[in-house]
């Protein structure tokens, strides 16, 4: 396994000369409308007709296969399935079905491309040469947001037309991989390119993610994002929505972890993250278990205080009265405290910030929605006459599942459906942005989430968190592939295939290098990328994924690991730490706000747990030596794997362990003068 990546290409994509000036040019052209036409054939041939999905719920469904290709043979689909091992899933019926007829297209495809570029001098990998496409990216994010609730994935309940449309249209990816089941430790792999384990974006103490806005961890300077890479190539680049990686570092206002720090030439949203606090909501992140605490410790002081007291008044205890003057006092601060809790949390966290200007503290939420909307309406029509790239990062569907009049109880799925439904209409709103200014072909669209659906955010008998479809577990938890595995769409017409659905292993760390590459730049040789580029899979030049092993990581702590043996068509997952469920028997850590990664309540397996994903998905059936003959193949084979990795490993600051992770007062962003936090410029009020 290679953990550095090859020699990349440098420079801006040529631009294309006019037709007059290249004699050559034009027959190029009518060699790709053939090669174009011909793809449509065979894709129409092979391809889903409808979106029944692959989660709980759907069901795939092909074109009728009863007349041949106009332009392919069409060999007998009995012949390709003896030819490959025989799988009853639908999904395997699909992959067969479709490539018969993509073969027999790459084969014409390439007789053509030989046969034109000995006329014309050109090899063949010329005729599909990209140049001159720097295209807009468009990366749009949501939060905490389930695989089983899309339609195009297998939701037929919740509706998500603009989604299962971007799909429809584009290429879908069945086993896109978050690098982390929780939102902060994810977020820095898929800006970097990197396990977060490399940033430092790890905890080793159970905090998981950033705990506060004034805490002084956060993404490193040193790291390179995409966008740092992007900019300096030309393009604009915007963040709009949540970002959960850190602000300041000394002082409330040095912003060395701000996204204008990190490579974005525009940031509106919040520096934090959504969640219950900011709303005083029974599902509570930290104000709940922090009352708690603070209301021990006060009832702790005030018996001390009143035990002193007496004790002075009694004459039972001599000395003065300094311990009960300090003791009453700590009783009353920890009191007012308590009680003001939930109020400094909304102020200390929740807030909208342009730029480096807060604009909203705390955030009148009914127009969130909007003014998210309308910031990306604004950055897209500033930007049209430039390539930009634009991170649209959802504050959807994390608790409290904000929503707005329009959208509340419309869905058959309470206050999530409701949630999701809105987030689904943002998103078809945003594209019709696109629409609207001609910039449609022209851009990348990327939807994604940043892990699985929370299993643990529920309250009595109401579920306020997405569902995982048929993978096992859910957000938080370090190997299971409910907290892991993520929606992947892609779309680009006229370059992408539409209706393509790609079955290969893929990361969200693979959108560092596609996306750098696609925009001109180049990939650093001075660290070590995990990403892989994905556009020879995205376009079907490359037939599997480049991820041989893929690492799942729990804070620091290595949980699962993944080896796809290519030249056996099998998925392989080793867990070496689960959780332990709570109460037995559940499918979660009720009761907690998610799994942990350590401690008493995992479990540690010796030998780890073995599962083929390729035949059992849903991590249901451990394999045994018994059971699995190549067992210790597939042990050794990861293990060596695994060592190869911590070979590339070098030590670096933690940055979301305590002394990182702790709020400190003049950390905290204030519009007004410490503690008097509130503004609302949205309004010209401050």
């Amino acid at each position: 396994m290679s953990n550095r990546r090859s020699p990349v290409p440098t420079g801006r994509w040529p631009r294309p000369r006019p037709l007059s000036a290249q004699p050559n040019l034009l027959l190029l052209h009518l060699l790709a409308v053939a090669l174009n036409g011909l793809g449509r054939c065979a894709h129409a041939c092979g391809r889903p007709a409808g979106r029944g999905g692959l989660g709980t719920g759907g069901r795939l469904r092909t074109v009728p296969q009863d007349q041949p290709c106009p332009l392919l043979h069409r060999q007998p689909i009995a012949e390709v399935q003896a030819a490959r091992p025989r799988r009853s899933t639908a999904i395997q019926e699909l992959r067969a079905k479709r490539e018969h007829v993509t073969s027999g297209a790459r084969l014409v495809r390439t007789w053509l491309a030989v046969t034109v570029g000995a006329l014309l001098g050109v090899t063949p990998s010329a005729s599909r040469d990209l140049s001159g496409s720097r295209p807009n990216i468009l990366l749009l994010m949501a939060d905490d947001f389930g695989i089983g609730d899309i339609g195009c994935y297998g939701n037929d309940t919740i509706r998500t037309p603009n989604i299962d449309r971007l799909a429809r249209d584009g290429v879908m990816l069945t086993q896109h991989l978050a690098a982390a089941s929780v939102c902060t430790p994810s977020r820095a792999a898929f800006l970097t390119g990197r396990y977060p384990l490399r940033s430092g974006m790890v905890s080793s103490n159970g905090y998981r993610v950033l705990q506060w806005t004034g805490v002084s961890g956060g993404l490193p300077t040193n790291e390179t994002t995409f966008a740092k890479i992007l900019k300096d190539r030309g393009y604009a680049t915007g963040l709009i929505g949540k970002w959960h990686l850190g602000l300041n570092c000394e002082s409330s206002n040095d912003h060395c972890h701000h996204p204008l720090n990190h490579g974005f030439d525009h940031f509106y949203g919040m520096p934090f993250s959504m969640m219950g606090d900011c709303v005083r909501w029974e599902l509570s992140e930290k104000r709940a278990g922090m009352e708690r605490k603070l209301n021990v410790c006060f009832q702790i002081m005030a018996v001390a205080a009143l035990t002193l007291t007496a004790g002075k008044l009694t004459h039972l205890t001599s000395g003065s009265w300094t311990p009960v003057i300090w003791s009453t006092m700590a009783a009353i601060f920890l009191f007012t405290t308590s009680y003001f809790l939930g109020d400094l949390i909304v102020h200390a966290d929740c807030f909208l910030m342009r730029n480096h200007t807060i604009t909203e503290q705390p955030m009148h939420f009914p127009r969130t929605t909007s003014l998210i909307l309308k910031e990306v309406s604004s950055f897209i029509q500033r930007n049209k006459q430039t390539p930009f790239l634009l991170f649209v990062s959802f504050l959807h569907v994390h608790t409290p599942l904000i929503t707005t009049e329009k959208f509340r109880g419309k869905s058959v799925h309470g206050l999530y459906g409701d949630n999701t439904e809105e987030m689904d209409w943002m998103l078809g709103k945003i594209l019709d942005t696109l629409d609207t200014e001609g910039l449609t072909n022209s851009t990348l669209v990327y939807f994604t989430s940043d892990h699985g659906g929370s299993l643990e955010s529920r309250l009595r008998n109401n579920q306020y968190g997405g569902s995982n479809g048929i993978y096992k577990g859910g957000k938080g938890m370090g190997g299971w592939e409910g907290g892991i595995r993520v929606p992947g769409i892609f779309r680009w017409p006229g370059v992408l295939p539409a209706g393509r659905v790609i079955h290969e292993p893929t990361s969200l760390m693979d959108v560092f290098p596609t996306v750098v590459q696609l925009g001109g730049g180049e990939v650093p040789q001075d660290r070590v990328i995990d990403g892989r580029d994905m556009l020879p899979l995205l376009l079907g030049t490359a037939q599997h994924s480049d991820h041989e092993f893929l690492l799942h990581y729990c804070e620091n702590f290595l949980h699962a690991v993944r080896w796809h043996q290519r030249d056996g068509g099998r998925l392989w997952k080793v867990h070496y730490t689960t959780p332990v469920f709570h109460p037995h028997g559940a499918g979660a850590c009720y009761g907690r706000g998610v799994c942990p990664c350590f401690g008493d309540q995992v479990a540690h397996h010796d030998p780890p747990l073995l599962f083929d994903l390729s035949r059992d998905p849903s991590e249901v059936h451990a394999l045994t030596p018994d059971t699995e003959p190549a067992f210790y193949r597939v042990m050794d084979t990861i293990s060596r794997a695994v060592e190869e990795h911590r070979r590339t490993l070098r030590p670096v600051p933690v940055q979301l362990d305590a002394p990182g992770n702790i709020w400190k007062p003049w950390l905290q962003p204030c519009c007004g003068p410490f503690p008097l936090c509130w503004c609302d410029r949205e309004n010209g009020q401050a």
